[in-house]
């Protein structure tokens, strides 16, 4: 589902009905994740009709986490990536802020060299990524909304599009922060005129290639002739590049004259979240549906991920499905786990699968912000590639009213963070209690 701000009061049909309890004024607050009562049931029954009986067996439930507050003040901070071997962690914020924050005292300083950006709407400066050979290669990666006139591929364009930038940080001496020669390295075009859809994660993936996410930029033509069934443009797709922003030559469209050679999936409606799984290399997203048909999926090379000529969401304000479902569609393919229209959805942003210390229980779950729904959700997946079994969990922090943008965990302590979306947000992070 878009996110819209009249859509930010909404719950998900699927939330259990336990929460976090025992929260206090202090920086930290206690918190205790639930059991997996049935939602109707406040003593978590176990009788016959409990639906959690014919859940997989969960090792991660009653896990006991208190929530302190990083750092506060931020502009709709939309994007985190740590530093490795340095501790610090980067976060951007929409207005155009890029931030450099010390976990350890809390301290905020403000990176110079970020672009300008398109900040109306959904755009700004949205995701971060620290190229994978950090401090060798001292690269920061920033995808961003910029308007034609801002860009360097908008002669004779309107609008504005997701861009993809790059410039080397520099923390010597003492100087402020900054990143040096930050230009943008790839452009995906066309240019539309809606501030809506644009993505926009990034992440590296174990090869060292660079994916990053393009909404479709709220087009409603839902039909064959949809962008983001056009294999010839960039919007609606997941990209692979190099570093150094060329589209990868091992992309599965590079031969095809009629398709871009950047993309290596589409079908996609507005994926805002994307994690790499450790135990196997692949890697995952989860977009927005409609109205519901949120989806959480499996990134397959070429794939057609059918958005919008098979969906699971129906059309805003209606229970009209937009498309025949995934499994009634030939040629597409189905998401490992999905929100079906009047579920209520799980309009997601950001996502990280957790590979710490802090928390061996949760190890190898999926945890993803959710925006309306506000909470942050865990998975547990069992399986591989596009047969794994994905379950929802208890919600986490969903006693905060929290839009949940991102999702990050810190190498060393293996601590969980968080990015709220508003306009006075905080950087929070979950610890053991």
């Amino acid at each position: 589902m878009t996110d819209l701000p009249d859509r930010i009061d909404r719950r998900t049909a699927l939330r259990a009905a336990g929460g976090l309890a025992g929260l206090t004024a202090l920086p930290a607050l206690s918190g205790c994740l639930g059991g997996s009562g049935d939602e109707g049931d406040p003593d978590g029954g176990d009788g016959p009709d409990d639906p959690d009986d014919d859940l997989p067996p969960d090792d991660g439930a009653d896990v006991a986490y208190d929530v302190e507050t990083v750092a506060e003040g931020f502009e709709n901070p939309w994007g985190l990536a740590f530093l490795p071997d340095d501790g610090r962690l980067l976060v951007t914020e929409r207005a155009g802020r890029l931030s450099l924050v010390d976990p350890a005292d809390g301290s905020v300083e403000d990176v110079a060299g970020a672009p300008e950006v398109f900040a109306e709407g959904q755009g700004g400066l949205l995701d971060v990524a620290v190229h994978p050979d950090y401090p060798d290669d001292p690269r920061v990666y920033l995808t961003y909304s910029a308007s034609a006139a801002d860009s360097p591929a908008g002669d004779g364009a309107d609008g504005a599009t997701t861009h993809v930038g790059v410039g080397r940080l520099s923390l010597d001496g003492g100087d402020a922060p900054a990143l040096d020669g930050f230009e943008p390295i790839f452009v995906a075009e066309p240019f539309r005129d809606t501030d809506l859809h644009f993505g926009s994660r990034a992440t590296f993936g174990p090869d060292g290639a660079l994916f990053v996410t393009v909404g479709d930029r709220r087009d409603t033509d839902f039909g064959p002739d949809h962008v983001s069934q056009d294999r010839s443009n960039e919007l609606g797709a997941t990209l692979r590049l190099t570093p150094d922003g060329d589209a990868h030559p091992d992309n599965p469209f590079v031969d095809d004259s009629d398709a871009a050679d950047a993309v290596y999936s589409y079908g996609h409606r507005n994926p805002q979240a994307m994690a790499v799984r450790p135990e196997t290399g692949r890697i995952w997203q989860c977009e927005h549906g409609e109205r519901d048909g949120d989806e959480i999926n499996v990134v397959e090379r070429g794939g057609n991920y059918g958005w919008p000529i098979a969906s699971e969401a129906c059309r805003y304000g209606t229970d009209d499905p937009v498309a025949p479902g995934h499994d009634e569609r030939d040629g597409v393919v189905a998401p490992v786990h999905y929100w079906p229209c009047g579920s209520g959805g799980f309009p997601p942003s950001g996502a990280v699968f957790y590979d710490g210390d802090a928390f061996p229980e949760w190890r190898g779950d999926l945890f993803a912000g959710t925006l309306a729904a506000r909470y942050l959700g865990r998975f547990t997946v069992d399986g591989d590639g596009l047969d794994a079994t994905v379950t929802e969990r208890d919600p986490l922090l969903d006693d905060r009213e929290w839009r949940m943008r991102a999702v990050a965990v810190e190498p060393t302590t293996g601590h969980l963070y968080v990015a709220v979306d508003a306009g006075d947000a905080p950087v929070a992070r979950i610890v053991p209690a």
